[in-house]
């Protein structure tokens, strides 16, 4: 992780964020001015953003689908009924 190795000996993904989030912090005057390195460093560590964005797209996917099939549901009682 910080120490610049990735899982297969190269530099690792989050390496970059890791150095600018290093070099922010050892030189501001307080921790809030690299609050958005270290938000970067740690998406890009836990990806946290992007599975919430993947989990929100999911659900509505979802709730589409059960949508559809209540319509499709509702649809075929009516034509049976008609």
């Amino acid at each position: 992780m910080a120490s610049g190795w990735g899982i297969t000996g190269g530099k690792g993904r989050c390496y970059d964020f890791w150095i600018d989030f290093s070099e922010c912090f050892s030189r501001c005057k307080e921790p809030k001015d690299c609050a958005l390195l270290r938000e970067d460093y740690f998406e890009c560590l836990h990806h946290g953003k992007e599975y919430s964005r993947r989990n929100a797209v999911y659900k509505e996917k979802q709730r589409q689908l059960r949508e559809a099939a209540q319509k499709e549901k509702g649809g075929e009682a009516g034509e049976h009924h008609t």
